[in-house]
């Protein structure tokens, strides 16, 4: 009889794409959603947690990730044959959400969502499959006051998690205003029902063709857009970039657009005016941004948080009135070592057909989502979050068979809101148990011997202080400043939260 195959063991490996996260990297994360659902519970949103998973139908249109199976999302059929796929944003489920409990909501409705959403897509540095959304919308009114609320908001939730005013500029532009200057650059007009017919349809191929290069104006510049709009450039690798073919004069008004922004917001506006002309689509944008401008500045949020900026390209192919971006603007070193700004940590703005899909009637929108894993990097930049979390106290065990002893120490420290827990080791070596302690990151060790139970005390070894003199202290500052020190047992709760607040202060 033939020997069957060994099967191989699993590798213990993470999946592609995908990474592991420790206890320091966790309560970094929570401490900072923590302060930022504060911030939108302080402005009235309630929270909503949806499903992980949505039928394929409910999600829509795919992520444009045509390499991958599924155009980006994780899906699979259902014993009942219907598709069901990880959702991959929190704004296509809220879309569903709204559209299904419509009649049980308040209009508007104001809710935020934070949670992990699941891309398959080619991974790459920092580019994972599964990543945190932390997202904030208000749907059901077409008031620019909920535009306006959001991105105070916004402005508020950066500093609440520690960026500092100075440190941030939350961005504002006007897709409505990007409508009236293609109008007048190409005669095209989006809103026209007959526009996708006979010579118009070049129009609307070469919109799609100035919003893509718009999109680039952050990097090539003024310049490297103009030759991109007409007939082309030279990139840095020397390969040619065909242009989008528009004359000189067509262009100007995109380039008009583009460096619209002034000294102050109302210079920028009255630009933005002259840049969009006599179209009726961007005029209205215009009004819409001197609105929202107005209304942050009556509840004190100046350009020295909020500004209109015209250079904020990115979604207006996706957005159909105001977006914004927040950007961090101090500098940080990049891998080479050059200065460089950090850079964009949220994105939001108005879309005003999401529901439709669902109920065939248009229902307005607005909402912002920040970018959880870059605003931690960010603030480990600013020296606000970072290094090792401390563990909990350890009650080490000198003798095993007073375990009730032990467990009814730390019951006390846990009763009283302290972080703790007793070894459970093997104890026979107790120096491993205070290479254990060192490993958990633990402020203090708690001891108690045989002798100490007939005294009634127990030494608390002040593991921080320790290390601290271990690696700076002469030997006369050794001794001035033990890091053990005995205290009565009846004591113990007391002593131990006075050394960590000595500690942490």
């Amino acid at each position: 009889m033939a020997k069957q195959k060994k099967q191989p063991r699993p590798k213990a490996e993470t999946p592609k794409g995908f990474r592991d996260y420790f206890g320091a990297d966790v309560e970094e994360r929570r401490h900072m959603l923590d302060a930022i659902a504060g911030v939108y519970h302080r402005y009235g949103f309630d929270a909503l947690e949806s499903s992980g998973v949505e039928t394929v139908e409910a999600l829509g249109k795919f992520l444009p990730d045509v390499d991958r199976p599924n155009e980006g999302v994780f899906a699979w059929q259902d014993e009942d044959e219907t598709w069901m796929a990880l959702r991959y944003d929190l704004t296509a489920p809220l879309a569903r959400v709204y559209a299904q409990h419509r009649n049980d909501l308040p209009t508007p409705y104001r809710r935020y969502a934070m949670g992990p959403v699941w891309r398959n897509e080619k991974p790459g540095p920092g580019r994972y499959r599964q990543f945190y959304q932390c997202d904030a919308d208000t749907v059901g009114t077409a008031s620019m006051a909920a535009d306006a609320e959001i991105c105070a908001m916004l402005s508020d939730a950066l500093e609440e998690v520690g960026i500092p005013r100075g440190d941030y500029v939350v961005r504002i532009n006007n897709r409505k205003v990007l409508n009236g200057v293609l109008q007048i650059a190409l005669g095209y007009d989006e809103n026209d029902v007959d526009a996708q017919l006979g010579a118009a349809y070049d129009a609307a191929n070469k919109r799609d063709a100035v919003l893509r290069t718009i999109d680039k104006f952050d990097k090539v510049g003024e310049a490297g857009v103009r030759e991109l709009l007409g007939k082309g450039r030279l990139d840095a690798s020397g390969a040619y970039i065909d242009g989008v073919g528009l004359t000189k004069e067509q262009a100007e008004p995109v380039i008009r657009f583009l460096t619209s922004k002034g000294a102050d917001n109302a210079t920028t506006l009255a630009n933005l005016a002259d840049a969009v002309g006599d179209t009726i689509i961007g005029q209205a944008g215009v009004a819409e941004l001197r609105e929202i401008a107005d209304l942050l500045a009556a509840q004190g949020y100046g350009s020295d948080r909020i500004i209109i900026d015209p250079s904020v390209v990115r979604g207006l192919g996706y957005y159909t009135g105001p977006v914004f971006e927040a950007e961090l603007t101090f500098e940080i070193l990049d891998d080479k070592g050059r200065p460089r700004q950090f850079g964009s940590v949220a994105g939001g703005g108005r879309y005003d057909d999401l529901v439709a899909r669902f109920t065939g009637q248009t229902v307005p929108a607005v909402g912002v989502s920040i970018g959880v894993d870059r605003l931690l990097a960010a603030l480990r930049e600013k020296g606000r979050v970072g290094g090792t979390a401390q563990g909990p106290v350890v009650v080490t065990v000198m003798d095993r068979d007073r375990m009730a002893d032990y467990q009814t120490m730390v019951a006390d420290l846990r009763n009283a809101g302290i972080r703790a827990e007793v070894y459970l080791g093997n104890p026979k070596n107790f120096g491993n148990q205070m290479k254990y302690a060192d490993k958990r990151n633990s402020p203090i060790a708690i001891i108690e011997g045989g002798d100490e139970k007939e005294r009634g005390v127990v030494q608390l070894k002040d593991l921080i202080l320790g290390a601290k003199i271990a690696e700076n202290a002469t030997l006369e500052e050794w001794k001035e400043r033990p890091s053990q020190i005995e205290v009565s047992r009846a004591d113990l709760v007391v002593e131990v939260r006075k050394m960590l607040d000595s500690q942490n202060a």
